[in-house]
């Protein structure tokens, strides 16, 4: 958060918000939590797709209920960071989708 007033304890790393500051704290990180979610759920659409797979099989690939990723995609729910990275994986080396399926 630029210019954020307040105090800052360079020995224990306290910090201690002006009056006000610490709701333009909570606002940023609030933002960026919804920026990382938009593009998680992105991420996770495009993937999904160039693997030809439908919400269904993705969620069955990683365990999840048969509407998981729809809600994933729609950013309506959280993945855990393991379906992230999963599919991360998968867009770099689409050829371990078969040994997956099995």
């Amino acid at each position: 958060v630029h210019e954020l007033m307040g105090w800052h304890c360079p020995n224990c790393q306290d910090a201690e918000f002006a009056s006000g500051e610490g709701g333009r704290y909570v606002a940023a990180l609030e933002a960026l939590r919804e920026r990382a979610r938009e593009r998680d759920a992105k991420q996770l659409a495009r993937v999904r797709k160039q693997l030809k797979l439908t919400q269904q099989e993705a969620a069955r690939l990683t365990g999840g209920g048969k509407n998981a990723f729809s809600r994933y995609e729609r950013g309506l729910a959280k993945p855990m960071p393991a379906v992230v990275n999963l599919f991360r994986l998968l867009e770099r080396h689409p050829d371990l989708l078969a040994e997956l399926q099995h």
